[in-house]
């Protein structure tokens, strides 16, 4: 395993980085809508991977809690109800239009405890030591610099402060994305993701996210894996909300045409065939969850 160019990406320069983290922080600026109107949804197929990990974390009544890149936030909203009374969880994501979903999904929970801002988990522009616990859920693989990421989330840590993260396992053992990128990529002639743009997949073995989490200064790191099967009615319905929902993938596809996006769906549906069942599909998945403490 070569944690290296994936973890430290020595070869990178600092303005590379920015102009990649520019392009990452528009993509998912433009998938927003999608999150949105599937908020529901997401929050329903992330349901089990939320209530491990804040059982790992145990937020506690009066306690700080930092969610980052927390799309529409169901993460903090579950941990908010937890920390009441005198607890605070902050829902942070770095895309504007992403926050603009989970503030409104909190005004409709009618919690007054919980506020949004626009965070950078690569770069927290908070305190040292300011939260007692730090989720992030299907955030830290999108990181250009996972490490650094890392190294944020202890910082704004308080002393014996915990945090849990999860990332999609392998890709082989995620079909249900992957073989989706392997169409797309079969179809277009090109890789997806592109060469250098960190995709769902990039942190996706168990012993690199522990020494990512170990390397950062963290300490009683755990990882471990948990089966997250995706099911659909039907292989549009999958395909809708796929397509709807993941950044590299919606990009790709808006740039195609017609005939070709009529030819991609053709190739999936025959990828997708082995997996269909008598009431829709079912695709094995696989999510590391780690936790540490500071």
């Amino acid at each position: 395993m070569n944690t290296g160019s994936i973890v430290e990406q020595p070869d990178a320069s600092r303005a590379g980085q920015s102009a990649l983290r520019e392009r990452l922080h528009g993509m998912w600026s433009a998938v927003a809508a999608g999150w949105g109107f599937h908020a529901d949804y997401v929050e329903t197929r992330g349901s089990e991977v939320t209530q491990v990990m804040l059982d790992r974390v145990r937020p506690q009544p009066g306690e700080r809690v930092l969610e980052l890149a927390c799309g529409a936030g169901d993460v903090g909203i579950a941990a908010a109800r937890r920390v009441e009374p005198g607890g605070e969880v902050v829902l942070s994501d770095v895309a504007p239009a992403m926050t603009a979903i989970a503030a409104a999904r909190v005004v409709d929970t009618g919690l007054a405890n919980v506020a949004v801002r626009e965070l950078d988990l690569e770069q927290i522009d908070e305190p040292d030591g300011s939260y007692d616990v730090v989720v992030c859920r299907e955030g830290l693989m999108f990181a250009i610099d996972p490490a650094a990421a890392a190294r944020e989330i202890r910082r704004v840590l308080r002393p014996d402060g915990r945090v849990a993260t999860a990332v999609w396992g392998p890709r082989a053992r995620n079909p249900w994305l992957g073989l989706v990128f392997d169409a797309v990529g079969a179809q277009t002639g090109s890789p997806v993701p592109p060469p250098g743009v960190p995709g769902p997949f990039s942190l996706g073995d168990v012993e690199l996210v522990g020494a990512l989490l170990r390397m950062a200064g963290l300490r009683d790191v755990r990882v471990t894996e948990l089966a997250t099967p995706l099911r659909a009615g039907s292989f549009d319905e999958w395909w809708e909300r796929t397509s709807a929902l993941a950044g590299p993938l919606a990009q790709v596809l808006a740039g195609l045409p017609e005939d070709a996006i009529a030819a991609l769906r053709a190739r999936l549906h025959e990828a997708v065939s082995p997996y269909e069942t008598a009431t829709g599909i079912e695709m094995p998945g696989v999510t590391l969850i780690a936790s540490a403490r500071r």
